[in-house]
């Protein structure tokens, strides 16, 4: 099996914490999607033929993609890969892109699962993250989305903002399940070099919450959502049973997939591809037919540690049986002495098979995880 990631770069504005490659130069849009159209005709190889089980199209904001648009990137995809029957198709969406047409526009072309960015259910921390929409926006789009006959609903949120206090939190958490979307994603919010947040830190205009702070939110995520029926699949990433997004469980079990668009990345079990992260390099270079990518071949340490970082971050954990049939690393004896002090601290269970964070290790993940890597 093998997944599609397609990136959507447009924004009508731009976030203040995002540092995914985005443009707000939305004018160029026809020109991008015919460039979309054309990477995927050059890549059809890629893959070598394995089918396509999931559609992701991401950004950036794709719910600004017209009807049309959408259309000429199905038949493309269908026409250059051998998709299964009722694939997972996941789009990004905001608040306030969201209304009954476009919804029946994206249901009619076979969009079974939306990604909402809601962020925050608290207008005034809506207004500093410079999202475009508001509450009732956010309140309206879920309902409306509901209405429409999808099923399938992630909702996004972002914890540990600064000057978002656990009430707040409280409330988002609250507003959500009262909703009871059927996936849940939550990220700790990350200052980023090449975002305004980034830019205000490094000129002391903003203070990053503590680590404490953000544990007690991830703690109450966790509490609240496991009372509504929630299961923690992985770190971020919170389902309904059944629920689970398809298309993120194969990334993380190292399952190959082509990234289309600016920004993109790919992997087919021997490289990775990083297409260049400028709208009008990527244009120009598709204008002469090539793919605008530098390609990584990847190592046996490269394989190690990829499959460490994403496998501790879910629930099934890393399987150090795995790691030695197929890679030939033994990480009990490798590193033996960073499992004693972790599985002391009682941030790791492993066994001669299997090494899982605990829910205490999961707010410590980056840092345990870094540990075992091999260089």
């Amino acid at each position: 099996m093998a997944g599609i990631y397609i990136h959507i770069p447009f924004c009508r504005q731009a976030c203040y914490y995002c540092d995914f490659y985005f443009t707000t130069q939305l004018r160029h849009r026809p020109e991008l999607v015919k460039a979309l159209c054309k990477e995927l005709v050059l890549q059809k190889n890629y893959l070598e033929g394995l089918p396509i089980h999931t559609i992701y199209f991401g950004g950036g904001t794709p719910s600004v993609l017209t009807r049309q648009e959408l259309k000429a990137l199905f038949e493309t995809i269908k026409a250059c890969f051998p998709v299964v029957n009722n694939p997972e198709i996941t789009l990004e969406a905001n608040p306030d892109d969201l209304n009954e047409k476009k919804l029946f526009e994206m249901r009619s072309q076979g969009i079974n699962r939306l990604s909402i960015g809601v962020q925050s259910f608290h207008g005034p921390t809506l207004k500093y993250l410079n999202r475009s929409h508001n509450e009732q926006q956010a309140l309206n789009s879920l309902f409306e989305a509901r209405k429409q006959g999808f099923q399938n609903i992630n909702l996004d949120l972002i914890y540990g903002i600064p000057g978002h206090d656990h009430i707040h939190w409280r409330n988002d958490l609250e507003k959500t399940m009262a909703f009871k979307p059927s996936h849940l994603s939550a990220y700790c919010l990350t200052i980023e070099n090449r975002t305004v947040f980034g830019n205000w830190y490094q000129k002391g205009k903003l203070i990053p919450v503590d680590d404490d702070f953000s544990v007690r939110q991830l703690e109450m995520l966790q509490e609240i959502s496991g009372r509504y029926g929630y299961e923690q699949y992985e770190i971020s990433n919170f389902a309904l049973p059944k629920y689970q997004s398809q298309h993120n469980s194969n990334y993380w079990m190292q399952v190959p997939y082509l990234g289309i668009g600016p920004g993109a990345h790919s992997y087919n079990g021997k490289i990775r591809q990083f297409n260049v992260r400028n709208l009008a390099k990527y244009l120009g270079f598709l204008e002469i037919d090539r793919i605008p990518c530098q390609i990584e071949v990847l190592q046996r340490k490269d394989h190690i540690n990829e499959y460490i970082m994403n496998s501790l971050r879910t629930k099934s954990g890393c399987n150090l049986k795995k790691l030695k049939e197929e890679y030939d690393f033994d990480l009990i004896n490798a590193c033996h002495p960073q499992l004693d002090k972790f599985k002391k601290l009682s941030l790791i269970t492993y066994s001669q098979q299997l090494l899982r964070l605990t829910d205490k290790g999961k707010l410590l993940a980056d840092t345990i995880t870094s540990e075992f890597f091999q260089s």
